[in-house]
């Protein structure tokens, strides 16, 4: 195991290393000066003629606008959504822009719908943008998880296309902050997450292996209650049109590969981009999603720090679904955030640093290669949390209640 730069011995162990600092910091300004350029320039949501540019987002606004004019059920209809989409866009485009999220997400496009699309599509990615800070900040545990919050690659790609990356990193992220000091309010977060229950899967299990079941009870009435709501909100035709049309959504994106297999970010997609059957992808996606959960569970289990245990989970719900786009990579900034934070007290090993360079550059660089580097990066960073699991079995572990005390005041620093 390679020593750490600083130690707790060291009393300069929690000085921000400068090459991250400025890494960041370089991050930070590209991300904040590339959209009034790219929106003056004619790039980001309009073209030079004044024409909407197709993007995720313009199927959260008509979704909308279907709800508004009583007709919820209709924002599953492919074709009927098209049409609402080339209205808005004032032109059409190749493809779908596809709604499959569960009808309570309806509340949300319900209120962009109300605003002028330009006005909606940019509240959106602001209003979203806080809370995603607000979490990064805690889970850091001082100022600069901001600056490492708004530096992160997929803040640009997610921004660009108008996705809900932000909200689904502030649930998983804020579940896993409150989890040990405010489990009534983590159960809530993670309620909300059922908007993408493909990323809420793993958290039962582990949920059970810890017996949080303060969390796991309250996590289970919130969905439940959300998604009573929506039934009574869009009706009944809404869940139908839901669960009719996923496994068309499914047979278009996993079989027939409508979108290119480099967009995805997981090993199924990975295994299609380099012409592998779809039988043999789903025989590496299963190899993954069957041990990431039993890795996740004696992880939850043991006594390493709840930190590395939380950065595990977050890591792991990236892992163990095919259906992965860059934007969802959103959630690997907690993960990373709680392993600065774990670097910035104890010290970083002399590999870690590099490592989360080139976790950046993957995500960077998507767009050179069209390849799934997404999933490299979701990889080293998972070897990164391995690592430390290793380097703390090496040191006296905590006893259960230690570990359970140091999670408890983990958000008082």
């Amino acid at each position: 195991m390679a020593t750490p730069v600083s130690s707790p011995e060291n009393p300069e162990h929690n000085a921000i290393p400068v090459s991250l600092l400025n890494a960041c910091f370089v991050l930070c300004v590209i991300n904040a000066t590339f959209f009034p350029a790219a929106f003056f320039a004619h790039c980001w949501i309009f073209d030079e003629l004044g024409r909407g540019i197709p993007t995720d987002f313009v199927n959260v606004w008509s979704a909308g606008r279907l709800v508004l004019d009583g007709h919820p059920a209709l924002a599953y209809d492919w074709d009927i959504q098209k049409q609402v989409q080339v209205a808005v866009l004032g032109q059409s485009y190749d493809g779908n822009f596809a709604w499959h999220y569960p009808p309570p997400f309806l509340f949300i496009a319900a209120v962009l719908a109300h605003f002028p699309y330009a006005v909606a599509f940019i509240g959106w990615a602001a209003i979203s943008l806080a809370p995603y800070l607000a979490v990064m900040r805690a889970i850091v545990g001082r100022p600069f998880g901001l600056l490492l919050a708004a530096a992160f690659p997929v803040v640009l790609t997610n921004t660009l296309v108008g996705q809900n990356g932000f909200l689904t990193a502030s649930l998983i992220g804020a579940t896993l902050y409150l989890m040990p000091i405010r489990p009534v309010l983590a159960g809530i977060c993670l309620g909300l997450l059922s908007y993408k229950p493909q990323y809420g899967l793993l958290f039962p299990l582990v949920l059970i292996a810890a017996s949080q079941w303060t969390v796991f009870f309250t996590a289970g009435a919130m969905a439940a209650g959300v998604a009573l709501l929506s039934w009574l909100a869009f009706g009944t035709e809404s869940w139908q049109a839901f669960f009719h049309w996923m496994p068309m959504f499914s047979q278009a994106f996993l079989t027939e590969g409508r979108a290119p297999w480099g967009k995805m970010q997981s090993i199924f997609a990975l295994v299609r981009y380099f012409g592998g059957t779809e039988q043999s992808a789903w025989v590496f996606q299963w190899i993954m999603s069957g041990a990431v959960p039993v890795l996740l569970a004696l992880m939850w289990r043991s006594r390493i720090s709840y930190p590395l245990k939380a950065a595990g989970l977050a890591a792991g719900t990236l892992l163990i679904t095919p259906y992965l786009f860059l934007y969802d990579l959103m959630v690997l900034a907690i993960a990373v955030a709680f392993l600065v934070r774990i670097g910035l007290n104890q010290g970083f090993a002399r590999h870690e640093l590099p490592a989360l360079g080139l976790v950046a550059a993957l995500l960077m660089f998507y767009p050179l290669f069209g390849a799934p580097t997404g999933f490299g990066a979701t990889l080293i960073v998972s070897g990164l949390i391995v690592a430390r699991c290793g380097f703390r079995r090496g040191a006296a572990a905590p006893s259960v209640s230690q570990d359970m005390h140091h999670a408890g005041r983990y958000g008082a620093k």
